[in-house]
């Protein structure tokens, strides 16, 4: 993409305040028919990615990443998301910040806690039934409560 087919995606204004005059996003913008269209599609992808994100956190992996990713996504349409993102974003670092200056014992306490909500989830979802069903091991004990019992 070149820099003049680049498109500003705020809320139908440059940040000069002028009308953007150039780019699919502006051709959107003079069709309030596409224009909602487009703002609906952007909220279906951004919530969509924000979700996944979301059931992400708990587990080893980009969730926390993929939740920004959503709410960027959001933000370029919906001004509240921009300010839910810088929110996020800075209470993340806070908490990163703050469990850096943790000792062991509570950083440990933290991986323990996130350990027993991957587990509990796997739980609900079936996975642990399912898993053991593999190695032949049928305990009633490993079937979701949600999802009952799959062998």
């Amino acid at each position: 993409m070149t820099t003049d087919q680049h498109d500003d995606t705020t809320s139908g204004t440059e940040r000069d305040g002028h009308e953007h005059s150039h780019g699919p996003r502006h051709w959107f913008r003079r069709n309030p028919a596409l224009n909602l269209a487009y703002r609906i599609g952007v909220g279906v992808v951004g919530g969509l990615v924000l979700v996944a994100g979301v059931l992400m956190i708990p587990y080893p992996g980009p969730g926390w990443l993929v939740v920004f990713a959503g709410l960027a996504i959001l933000a370029t349409e919906f001004e509240w998301a921009g300010k839910v993102l810088k929110f996020a974003k800075r209470y993340y670092d806070m908490w990163v910040d703050w469990l850096k200056r943790q000792s062991l014992f509570v950083k440990l306490l933290v991986l323990a806690a996130t350990g027993l909500v991957v587990l509990a989830t796997l739980w609900l979802l079936g996975a642990l039934a399912l898993v053991g069903g593999w190695f032949g091991i049928h305990e009633p004990w490993l079937d979701s409560p949600i999802f009952g019992s799959k062998g």
